[in-house]
């Protein structure tokens, strides 16, 4: 049985929850009055460049400012088509937002933009056609490689998602025909505007969560907002009909969605330092400005057993499923560091990074094991694209 994708509005808050069984497994917050600048493509104007960084401010829409490695700086588009090449102050080029503003950090750009379908993305300056590693069927790649490569570009390429696997060709062409269209018009009229216009606005946060989900891991998309039911509704009409089927308006008049879940209660506790496991052993997870730390800890779950070894490895394998559990519901991203329980085994060792490794794979954002030290200190990376949980929300 699949899982659910729940969408209710919290005072100023639309959030979105994948619930699995009676768990939330992950969970975003918006501001409905704001929304997000991410993904967002923006004909901006060079205020400032910084060498020593080798970095360039850009100022976008009210006065936004954000930030663009030059050393990252590939495939630029001038509003001045003679440009030479070398960037300048005052020069406007297309930017799109790749990562929100932390508390001490502006929000970061890149030149190198994407349009993202639920099948495909277009992927300006790429020139080349990539298929989802987790695509393995030797014949669907071959098919999906067959009908997307008579559309590449000299200027742009595809990526082939994971939902595009058994995809309808139909679905794929219409997907794949309107995201050129729209990357023409993009390069084609967005260097006439007037600078600072926005060129290309992404769908809120949680309609990106519909189109980002995997075809056989939602069962029910369900709301019992009626704004946001219309809004998904002519959504799937327009871009995913194959999915209106699973559109729920839930009308409990004595319960609200929020209850029913107990999703403010459960984001509550997604935000505690310690973590309990069944065993009695505990997590401490604690974000710093560099990185997070995740400590382990035997707790009760050492009282009465005689094999350490063997009771350690069995705490480190539950904290294991527990971590990855958490770094994906609390949206930890960057580097992250795992304290685990000190053991002696190799092949203990082994089994554990192993078993780590496959539970963070789980989780559609990249998340990659790195290594463990001789200290027992592991370190896992995962891609930073919005804002940790804590950050989003204050319930």
């Amino acid at each position: 049985m699949g899982s659910k994708l729940v969408f209710i509005r919290h005072e100023n808050l639309i959030i979105s929850g994948l619930i699995d069984g009676n768990d939330l497994v992950e969970v975003q917050a918006e501001d409905a009055s704001q929304g997000s600048l991410l993904g967002n493509i923006y004909l901006g104007k060079v205020q400032n460049i910084v060498k020593n960084i080798n970095a360039a401010f850009v100022e976008i829409e009210n006065k936004q400012v954000v930030y663009l490695s030059l050393s990252d700086m590939k495939n630029p588009v001038f509003a001045d088509c003679s440009h030479p090449g070398k960037l300048r102050v005052g020069d406007e080029l297309l930017v799109q937002v790749t990562k929100e503003n932390t508390r001490l950090k502006a929000p970061l750009a890149s030149t190198e933009f994407d349009l993202t379908g639920k099948y495909v993305v277009l992927v300006h300056g790429r020139k080349s056609l990539g298929i989802s590693q987790k695509i393995s069927d030797p014949e669907e790649r071959k098919r999906l490689k067959e009908l997307i490569k008579p559309y590449l570009g000299e200027d742009f390429g595809f990526i082939v998602r994971t939902n595009a696997a058994s995809a309808p060709d139909a679905a794929l062409e219409q997907e794949v025909a309107r995201l050129v269209r729209d990357y023409k018009n993009i390069v084609g009229f967005g260097i006439h505007w007037n600078c600072f216009s926005k060129l290309y606005s992404v769908p809120p946060a949680y309609i990106g969560e519909i189109r980002d989900s995997y075809d056989n891991e939602i069962d029910e998309i369900k709301t019992d907002d009626e704004e946001l039911y219309r809004q998904i509704k002519d959504y799937l009409e327009i871009f995913q009909p194959e999915d209106l089927p699973k559109l729920v308006k839930y009308d409990g008049r004595e319960l609200s969605l929020e209850k029913l879940y107990g999703i403010e209660e459960k984001i509550k506790k997604a935000l505690y330092e310690r973590v309990w496991l069944d065993s009695g052993a505990f997590l401490v997870i604690q974000p710093t400005e560099a990185c997070t730390v995740i400590d382990v800890n035997t707790g009760k779950a050492i009282s009465g057993k005689t094999d350490t070894e063997q009771t350690f490895f069995n705490v480190n394998i539950e904290a294991s499923d527990e971590i990855a559990r958490q770094i994906r519901l609390r949206n930890l991203s960057g580097i992250i560091i795992v304290d685990f329980i000190d053991m002696e085994s190799e092949v203990h060792k082994k089994k554990l990074m192993r078993h780590l490794s496959e539970m963070l794979e789980k989780d559609r954002i990249p998340t990659k094991v790195i290594d463990m030290t001789a200290l027992n200190l592991v370190e896992i990376t995962r891609k930073k694209i919005r804002k940790p949980l804590a950050e989003q929300v204050k319930l």
